[in-house]
């Protein structure tokens, strides 16, 4: 198997809900949009998919579990004041944010929850990380 992933997938309570959120707020633009799934290109090769907990379940054939998802989804910018701009963005939206802050790995980060509650880590990288995540300037 390659080294590679070609989706990540999130079961979500309410596709509307995370629409608005994605969509409208953030302004993503979805590659599909279906009954039960969005499907949003984040990545060369890469799609991140908003699928109802329903579809979710009829696919994998168990409900996902509950409460503070163990993985955090990560979005690297150039400077502090990036990512400071996209925490203010997302708590205009509503989410919960933690303020960015300098880091014992000499980045810089801050956090927030989508409308499932989905952790994403907005931040900045030093070193060969993250000049490896970031797209070409």
């Amino acid at each position: 198997m390659e080294q590679r992933v070609s989706f990540l997938t999130l079961a979500v309570a309410d596709l509307a809900r995370s629409r608005a959120f994605y969509v409208d707020g953030l302004g993503w633009e979805p590659i599909f949009a279906g009954d039960d799934v969005l499907m949003f290109p984040i990545a060369d090769r890469m799609i991140l998919s908003l699928w109802s907990v329903e579809g979710f379940t009829a696919e994998i054939g168990e409900a996902p579990a509950s409460g503070v998802a163990p993985v955090t989804l990560a979005h690297n910018l150039a400077t502090p004041a990036e990512v400071d701009d996209v925490l203010a963005e997302a708590a205009l939206l509503g989410a919960p944010v933690t303020s960015g802050r300098r880091r014992e790995w000499g980045g810089y980060s801050g956090y927030f929850a989508d409308p499932d509650g989905f952790r994403w880590e907005i931040a900045v990288n030093p070193g060969e990380t993250g000049d490896f995540v970031l797209p070409p300037r």
